[in-house]
């Protein structure tokens, strides 16, 4: 059983250089105490702020950094999350704002490549199925 994420929590990009907090709009929802999330808090800026540094060659931006000799060196550039999807799988049996209720176990995959993962949910008390 995972434990609920809410307003706060600190996630980390795969291929970012800094973790970032999520950002939940507080519209009548609450299990604990901050705005729970649900698996469409998803949207770039707005719910998850930049994660520092980019490092992913599949980031045009970083991308048009690499060097051609010699080959293989990354200059990281300003991340800017692209997602398009929801967080997966969430917690499909906690209803959140009608979506399932996001849980610390989810991922949120960036355009680029990267991997957004919970590191702390917010909140220590509320556990979702």
């Amino acid at each position: 059983m995972g434990m609920c994420v809410c307003m706060g929590a600190t996630m980390m990009c795969s291929f970012g250089m800094a973790p970032s907090t999520l950002v939940v709009p507080p519209v009548n929802r609450t299990l604990t105490g901050p705005p729970a999330a649900n698996i469409m808090d998803n949207k770039p800026m707005m719910n998850v702020p930049p994660f520092g540094m980019c490092t992913s060659p599949a980031n045009p931006n970083v991308a048009s950094k690499i060097p051609v000799p010699p080959p293989g060196v990354i200059k990281p550039q300003p991340c800017t999350p692209t997602l398009v999807a929801p967080w997966v799988p969430g917690a499909p049996t906690v209803l959140i704002g009608n979506m399932p209720a996001l849980n610390n176990t989810s991922k949120l995959m960036c355009m680029w490549g990267g991997v957004i993962q919970i590191l702390v949910p917010g909140q220590v008390q509320t556990q979702v199925p």
